[in-house]
């Protein structure tokens, strides 16, 4: 930490919305707000973090910067993004400058252009990598690991994605931290139901997204009511701009498979713990690999079964708890049957929900982050000696 005033750190973030990575950066701006440092966020959008952001002491700006979507992996999407790239980073350098910024810590791999800005300003530069795919080429994992060599550290939120970040470069694996997200239960916990009647009540929380399986848990229920078993599906989470198409779509296949007001999209909620309280089993059916799970912690922390895809940090979320139910990937009649099994053993699921809670509070305390994200940062700053900025 700098002395003789108060550090400054400014924290780039990819978007503006309410998810699980987005309250991943929310408990780091609250742990370095608490250890006394001046926060400045910058979003390159508006939308309802930003208040969020205030609330807890800090300061957010907008401030445009090209965010590498799946869509943007191909020439033409390559070419617009490195079309965007000049005027993105001295946007980014002068910001850091007004600022009189000591830290730039990046809260996301798919912002390149904050990395090598804070780099050509002379500032020590974090990373702190939710993204993490070990299905790519690696042309392509080489090509989105790259820019981590412009960091002073870097913190993964598991253990498989600081595995799959060394793949490409084994020396990143030296300056990279693992650090379990903070995740929040819910102001109070409401207990599974004592039984679940005539209808098993279905919750997916998340992007409505190809790669986070949403059809898949839609395909589950179809087969469910197929099989005689009634079953309701609520999908909480909206789409990343440009990706309408897809939630459109998910409509149409809802439509054309007769499950009428079985299955209902309640958009974003700020808030998911109304919907968790109101479900019985949770479903995380992503079908690509994710760096971690906070939709599986959440579930948990709100006392409810849920069933997961069993790869990659989705495993690493799930593991150590009785109510967790792992399935193959890409598979909705297994995550149909695991609906059945935890409906049949509905007893058991229940009363080990209260000590499978328990123990996600203690695994990601906000006490826990609060230490770890905080000893990468100060850690960082310390080693790098400061120099006004000067290139």
């Amino acid at each position: 930490m700098v002395t003789g005033r108060q550090p400054s750190v400014l924290v780039a973030h990819p978007g503006a919305e309410l998810y699980g990575s987005d309250r991943v950066m929310l408990s780091t701006v609250s742990a370095l707000v608490g250890a006394g440092y001046r926060v400045t966020v910058a979003v390159p959008s508006d939308g309802p973090l930003l208040a969020e952001i205030r609330k807890r002491g800090a300061a957010a700006e907008i401030i445009a910067a090209p965010v590498l979507r799946k869509r943007l992996l191909s020439p033409t999407g390559l070419l617009s993004l490195v079309a965007q790239m000049p005027a993105a980073l001295a946007r980014a350098v002068a910001a850091i400058r007004r600022m009189d910024i000591d830290t730039v810590y990046v809260s996301t791999l798919t912002i390149p252009s904050w990395l090598l800005a804070a780099r050509l300003a002379g500032r020590t530069v974090i990373c702190h990598v939710h993204e993490a795919e070990r299905s790519p080429r690696p042309l392509v994992k080489r090509a989105l690991a790259t820019p981590l060599l412009l960091t002073d550290a870097i913190a993964a939120n598991s253990a498989f994605c600081a595995s799959v970040l060394a793949e490409p470069y084994p020396t990143l694996a030296r300056r990279t931290t693992v650090v379990l997200n903070a995740v929040a239960g819910p102001p109070t916990a409401t207990p599974p139901r004592e039984g679940l009647g005539s209808r098993v009540r279905l919750v997916y929380v998340g992007r409505l997204s190809e790669r986070k399986g949403v059809d898949l848990a839609v395909d589950a229920a179809e087969i469910l009511w197929a099989r005689g078993r009634a079953v309701t599906l609520d999908l909480v989470g909206g789409v990343f701009d440009g990706y309408e198409p897809f939630r459109s779509a998910l409509e149409e296949k809802v439509e054309r498979s007769d499950l009428g007001d079985a299955v209902r999209f309640l958009g974003f909620r700020p808030s998911v713990w109304e919907e968790l309280a109101s479900a019985d089993i949770a479903l995380v059916p992503s079908r690509a690999d994710e760096s971690f799970g906070n939709a599986v912690v959440e579930a948990v922390l709100a006392e409810r079964p849920v069933i997961v895809s069993d790869s990659s940090g989705l495993r690493e979320a799930a593991a150590g708890y009785d109510t967790t139910v792992l399935v193959p990937l890409g598979d909705a009649a297994a995550i149909a049957d695991a609906v059945e099994r935890i409906a049949d053993d509905w007893a058991s699921y229940r009363a080990a929900a209260a000590a499978a809670r328990a123990e996600a509070e203690r695994r990601h305390a906000r006490e826990r982050y609060d230490a770890a994200i905080l000893a990468v940062i100060e850690t960082a700053d310390q080693q790098r000696p400061h120099d006004g900025g000067q290139i």
